[in-house]
This record gives structure tokens, C-alpha cells and sequence, in this order.
């Protein structure tokens, strides 16, 4: 078994302060146990303004905040799973929303770009977002090998479509988020519990949760939860982590027990 965590902010504007809550958290994920650590979706940068990020921006392979990532992971032993940051596209006026994985060696071994874009007019609020006015959307999903077993990483808004999910064959999924306060007091748990119900794998999402300096509320509730659907750990609002141990023996009994993955008929193409 191994200890994983995700970690909930409630992340700025200041880079450098979202840097140093970053690492004081995985350094308190890391000394409670845990060997993989999964930071929220947009944890360097909640901007005043969308267009913030493409300020912001690295080249990819070079700049602060992936020095920051190699540096955390090697200095605390652990995987670290980069939530999102903006990284130079071919479009100069917009970036990808890239989740960087690093092992624990501080060497990256992987990148996934949110392939789904959030546009929406929030219900039940005046907030509108536009992340395709900022962002260039990715093409591929991602499922890597690691120590813990294989991985699929996903962002946010990709919760919401289960085919995407339906080809990786994954043990267990990170998504790290950035989940409004209303959408995901809707949705947030459901979605979760139902993409790990549906592919019998563990769900790892870090969450953003708070109050954000743009005026932004986000709905935390960061959680890990198991093949049956079960939450092992809930932190609800503001920032911490929750961890819980990965069972590879508990994963191959639940679908051993319910193989629904040997049962489909259809196939996403």
C-alpha cells in the first residue's frame, strides 16, 4: 500500500505566495506519510484577470514554477502531480493548462494538457467563464506507469465527459480542480464517486477551496476515494490535504469480485 494525498488552496494572484503554501503543505502531506502528492487545478496563479496566465506563462521545460515542482518533489522524496500552470502554446495570446507530473527524484516524467475547456454561464450565479479565450484545449488523455500503479490524469471541467475516461484503463485517477462553489455544490462529490464507480479505480482530486482575491469562491472538498465509491477523505474548505492509503490488493478485489470492466459491450472509439 502507499499513502497519496491532494492538496486544497485557496490560491492568489502572487505566485511566490502560492509557492511557499504549496510547499509548506506538501511538506506536511510528505511528513504525515505520503509518497505521491496532487495539487489543485491553477495552484501557482488564481489571477484577478483571465488573461493573467498568458503574463504569467513559461516556456515548457523552463521557469519558476517548474523549477518549483522538480525542486518540492526531490526535497520531500515524493511524486508530485502539478495541478495546472500555464505553459507557452503556438498561439502567443493564449497557453496551455498543463499538469506536469515529477517522481520523486525531481525528474519530469510526464505532461497532460486539459483537453476540456470551461465555457459556461454558471447557473444559480452571475459567473461567467471563458477559459477558451485564454487557453489552448489539448488533444490526448494520459495514463503513465508509476510505483503506485498506472495513473490517468485529468483537469477539472474533464470530470464531466465519462467517455474520456472510458480507454485508460487506469488503477487510479488524479483530477486536479478548481470546482466553483456552486457547480460543485451540485455535482462536485457525484461526478467523482461516479467516475470511480465506473472504471473500479481510486479517484485522487485536489481541490481549490476558499474565498479567492478576484472574488472567486470555490468549493473545496478535496477528497480520495475508493473503487466502491467510498470517500476515505474529505477536507472541506480552506487549505490542508487529505490522505488515504492506495490498496492494489483492495482495487483487485473489487474487480475481481464486480468485474463490470470485462462486461462491456460498447466501446468509445
Amino acid at each position: 500500500m502507499s499513502r497519496c494525498a491532494a492538496i486544497q488552496m485557496a490560491s492568489g494572484p502572487n505566485v511566490s505566495a502560492n509557492l511557499l503554501e504549496a510547499d509548506k503543505l506538501i511538506a506536511e502531506a510528505a511528513k504525515a506519510g505520503a509518497k505521491l502528492v496532487a495539487l489543485p487545478e491553477n495552484f501557482a496563479l488564481m489571477g484577478d484577470h483571465e488573461l493573467d496566465k498568458i503574463k504569467a506563462k513559461e516556456v515548457d521545460g523552463s521557469g519558476p514554477i517548474q523549477s518549483f515542482l522538480a525542486s518540492v518533489a526531490k526535497k520531500y522524496a515524493v511524486w508530485v502531480v502539478g495541478g495546472t500552470m500555464p505553459i507557452a502554446g503556438s498561439d502567443s495570446n493564449k497557453v496551455r493548462a498543463a499538469c506536469l507530473v515529477y517522481n520523486d527524484q525531481g525528474e519530469r516524467v510526464a505532461r497532460y494538457d486539459k483537453v476540456h475547456l470551461f465555457d459556461v454561464n454558471v447557473p444559480g450565479s452571475d459567473e461567467v467563464y471563458r477559459e477558451s479565450d485564454s487557453i489552448e484545449p489539448g488533444s490526448k488523455p494520459l495514463v503513465i506507469d508509476t510505483p503506485f500503479g498506472r495513473v490517468g490524469i485529468a483537469v477539472c471541467y474533464d470530470l464531466r465527459f465519462p467517455e474520456f475516461f472510458r480507454k485508460m484503463g487506469m488503477d487510479i485517477l488524479i483530477i486536479p480542480s478548481a470546482f466553483t462553489a456552486e457547480t460543485g455544490a451540485a455535482h462536485w462529490e457525484l461526478l467523482l464517486r461516479a467516475r470511480a464507480v465506473e472504471n473500479l479505480c481510486y479517484v485522487i482530486a485536489p481541490n481549490q477551496g476558499g474565498f479567492h482575491l478576484n472574488g472567486r469562491k470555490t468549493f473545496g472538498h478535496s477528497m480520495i476515494i475508493d473503487p466502491w465509491g467510498v470517500v476515505l477523505d474529505c477536507y472541506k474548505t480552506g487549505g490542508g490535504f487529505v490522505s488515504a492509503e492506495i490498496d492494489m490488493d483492495r482495487l483487485e478485489q473489487v474487480r475481481g469480485a464486480f468485474p463490470a470492466l470485462n462486461h462491456r459491450r460498447f466501446f468509445c472509439e
